[in-house]
């Protein structure tokens, strides 16, 4: 069941922020709140070592092109 939810202290360039950006996607400030508040608790960002091993992962599948000797000899030739 739905819930009131007041917010105080918002700065004013914040609350401004809000109302412009609910302008723009044509919802009341209020619903706005809502949406900005189910992006940012529903971004799964992972714990830190699952986000390194997929940055290690990545990183695997550039090959030898993206190690340090590898940008050195393209900024050498110019990075074509």
């Amino acid at each position: 069941m739905p819930t009131t939810m007041t917010s105080k202290n918002i700065p004013d360039d914040l609350r401004e922020r809000r109302r412009d950006a609910a302008r723009l996607h044509r919802r009341s400030v209020d619903s706005e709140a809502i949406v900005d508040l189910e992006v940012a608790l529903s971004t799964n960002k992972g714990l830190p070592a699952d986000r390194l091993g997929r940055v290690r992962s990545v990183r695997a599948g550039l090959g030898a092109t993206f190690g340090a000797g590898g940008i050195d000899m393209l900024k050498r030739q110019g990075r074509p």
